[in-house]
């Protein structure tokens, strides 16, 4: 079986901080600022275990606001 690792990236001035990909994320691999904002005042999801990421897609899948593109990559 193929494993893959995911990168995530999140389009932090579009964020508007809804926490449902934080949630929807079964590797804990996001989680909202809680010092910062985006320049709409809102606080925005940022990647915290970057190497932890699958790629699985969940928090891309429910963000309704598009903000997040998941990629994946083949690990030999």
């Amino acid at each position: 079986m193929a494993k893959f690792k995911g990168a995530t990236v999140v389009d932090t001035n579009r964020c508007k901080g809804c926490n449902l990909c934080v949630v929807a994320c079964p590797l804990h691999v996001l989680a909202l600022t809680t010092k910062n904002v985006n320049a709409k005042g809102y606080p925005y999801a940022q990647t915290v275990l970057e190497d932890t990421c699958n790629g699985c897609s969940s928090c891309a899948i429910v963000c309704p606001d598009g903000c997040i593109s998941v990629y994946r990559k083949k690990v030999e």
